[in-house]
């Protein structure tokens, strides 16, 4: 096949032509719409796998007006919770054919978050999503009027669409109500950093049920969700020998 073409990289006419199928058919399976039969499509993709056929990013931008990127905005840190929901994405994102344009900000600065959104307009991505370390940079999310959607992966307890979350609330509550039940009547916190979502809510939980319980809150220490940083603070609580 290479040398019917010449030496060239094959395109959609190849494609179309080693599948049996007219282009606009290819178009449609690269474009993942429907009403393609799923023997057409395996015979396209299998074509394409044999050509070893790349689309341009750029023509398939100008028939879609789409370019099938999302932009990932995510803190610098390396803690599991954040490395994880973003190393998901993209698996979730490479399976749905998408491309994703992974962009890191500070935390806690509103303004570079502001940078890196419009950065990634002028980049024309489909949709944007934030994983967010920082009460500040919800704050901007909420405010936020876009042409594109905008999603944040955070804890929250005031509801919003472009929300999606672990309830982070409820986990905490339901963790104080198992060691209640099993007769605890002081239990103590370690917080994550002050300023994170996830810990705020977390603290929020605790609180919550020990006081719906009518036992004492110790006022949390905070930490930075290490586990040298969980050692140190242990250390420091008023435990009684």
């Amino acid at each position: 096949m290479s040398d019917e073409r010449g030496g060239r990289a094959a395109n959609i006419f190849d494609v179309a032509r080693l599948a049996g199928v007219s282009h606009q058919t290819v178009s449609r399976v690269l474009n993942d719409l429907p009403n393609v039969r799923p023997a057409t499509r395996e015979r396209v993709e299998q074509a394409i796998a044999q050509l070893r056929y790349s689309p341009s990013p750029a023509a398939r931008a100008l028939v879609t007006r789409r370019t099938r990127t999302i932009g990932l905005v995510t803190p610098v840190t390396a803690d599991y919770g954040p490395t994880s929901i973003a190393m998901h994405f993209n698996l979730a994102a490479r399976a749905a054919r998408y491309s994703v344009d992974a962009v890191r900000s500070p935390d806690g600065d509103a303004a570079s978050v502001r940078g890196v959104i419009e950065s990634l307009l002028r980049q024309r991505v489909d949709a944007i999503v934030l994983i967010v370390n920082d009460v500040g940079v919800l704050e901007v999310v909420r405010g936020i009027e876009l042409t594109v959607p905008v999603v944040a992966a955070a804890a929250s307890q005031r509801r919003h669409p472009r929300l999606v979350s672990i309830d982070q609330y409820r986990g905490a509550r339901a963790a104080v109500r198992h060691l209640a039940e099993l007769g605890h009547t002081r239990i103590l916190h370690l917080a994550g950093p002050a300023q994170n979502p996830d810990a705020l809510e977390r603290i929020r939980g605790w609180r919550d049920e020990l006081a719906a319980r009518r036992l004492v809150a110790i006022d949390p220490p905070h930490g930075d969700w290490s586990a040298a940083s969980g050692f140190a603070l242990g250390g420091t609580l008023p435990v009684e020998p």
